[in-house]
């Protein structure tokens, strides 16, 4: 095999010689058919040629991954040094600055992983604060300078930075051969940065953060745009939220002038959590909220009997596999039928996914199911998907993994 540079060189399968020319930037451990003598430590960059010795890129090495390969370079001239991993960091940021409004960039998603060729980083900003998981031994190896450069690069755009909170208590970096955790990462010779709680406003709505212990980076910043789209409709309507976690889509029906909105969630914390947002947006007086099992819920509401005009379904991923997927899409189509079922002709319903593996078509399949045993129609007024600072790439099907839906229930 010919090498163009001193790193390690790996030769792939003509399936997934493929595939990178396609675009997509991951080699599975199945894929590579010649490997070099001595192998690369976890997390170096290595070069990635056909059975033919065509140079196909450049990435980061995973030898205890199925993804043993991330692709982060289709230059042969990129040196990999810190000036290639700045400007990486500079073009993520001036995308956010070019597609989302000013007001907004306080609080917004400013690394998306592969999206950014960045594989494996995820960067959430909520307000002076970055919070970090990295999921790829690659990025884990070179956060050490990667995070002080970004946090250099907002700050001489003006932006005030605290510090940066990791969170990656996430099981996926087992398969990476990592060790889960979760902290402050020192900076400027300092190691703790004050509370790990913070306040954002989002669409007008303020909330309450606690970026150490909520779930993912401390809130979910994909839906903001389709929490606007929510509100706009919710205006003297009787909503349902479920699944409401702390109370997102809840406060913008509530803001946006619904009559009443009720915010169910399993989680008691979660529901305090919302409750604490409605108190601080000055809406609890229009507001209930009920600790309790969705899938329990709807059922006993339909027996009971209910006057709610828009039902708001937002639930966690069902699947992370695709093994799973079949009894994910029964779950989807359970609490999809007992909503059309309670609503009344007329009465409306977002419903979402943010599954990757509950696919577009799986999704409206599993719609069109439930609608027709629940003796329904559904009239779509939009669907949606993860707001641009989680920007999908059309070759990378992995980017593309929220769904949502905007139906009148006729």
């Amino acid at each position: 095999m010919k090498q163009t540079r001193p790193w390690a060189a790996f030769s792939i399968s003509r399936k997934a010689e493929q595939s990178l020319l396609q675009g997509h930037p991951w080699v599975y451990d199945t894929e590579i058919i010649a490997t070099p003598e001595t192998l690369p430590q976890p997390g170096e960059i290595v070069d990635v040629f056909s059975t033919k010795g065509s140079w196909l890129g450049a990435g980061f090495f995973s030898p205890s991954s199925k993804i043993r390969i991330r692709l982060v370079s289709r230059n042969a001239n990129d040196r990999m040094d810190e000036t290639f991993w700045r400007r990486r960091l500079e073009y993520a940021w001036k995308y956010r600055k070019e597609i989302l409004a000013p007001q907004e960039l306080s609080n917004c998603r400013i690394v998306f992983g592969e999206a950014d060729s960045l594989p494996g980083l995820t960067v959430d900003r909520f307000h002076d604060v970055l919070v970090t998981q990295a999921l790829s031994v690659g990025m884990e190896k070179i956060k050490h300078f990667l995070f002080p450069m970004l946090v250099d690069i907002l700050r001489k755009d003006g932006q005030t930075i605290r510090g940066v909170y990791e969170r990656n208590d996430v099981a996926l970096r087992q398969r990476e051969g990592l060790e889960e955790n979760k902290g402050w990462y020192p900076l400027e010779g300092k190691a703790d940065f004050g509370t790990t709680q913070t306040e954002i406003c989002e669409n007008g709505v303020f909330y309450h953060v606690d970026f150490e212990n909520g779930q993912k980076t401390g809130f979910f910043l994909d839906q903001k745009y389709n929490r606007k789209a929510v509100a706009r409709i919710a205006k003297g309507k009787k909503v349902l939220d479920c699944f409401t976690h702390t109370g997102s889509f809840a406060l913008n029906a509530a803001y946006g002038g619904a009559s009443h909105v009720t915010a169910v969630d399993v989680s008691q914390t979660a529901v305090e959590m919302a409750r604490k947002n409605a108190i601080r947006n000055g809406l609890e007086g229009k507001m209930d909220f009920v600790c309790e099992n969705v899938f329990d819920l709807l059922p006993r509401l339909e027996q009971e009997g209910c006057d709610y005009d828009f039902i708001i379904l937002d639930p966690p991923a069902f699947t992370k596999s695709r093994k799973t997927t079949q009894n994910a899409m029964r779950g989807y189509k359970e609490i999809n039928y007992r909503a059309m079922k309670l609503l009344p002709r007329g009465g409306y319903l977002a419903t979402a996914s943010c599954s990757h593996f509950a696919s577009e078509e799986l999704f409206k399949k599993m719609l069109v199911s439930a609608a027709a045993d629940a003796n329904r129609s559904l009239r779509q007024i939009e669907a949606r998907q993860q707001s641009p600072d989680h920007p999908i790439l059309w070759n990378v099907g992995e980017t593309d993994y929220l769904k949502f839906f905007l139906f009148q229930v006729v």
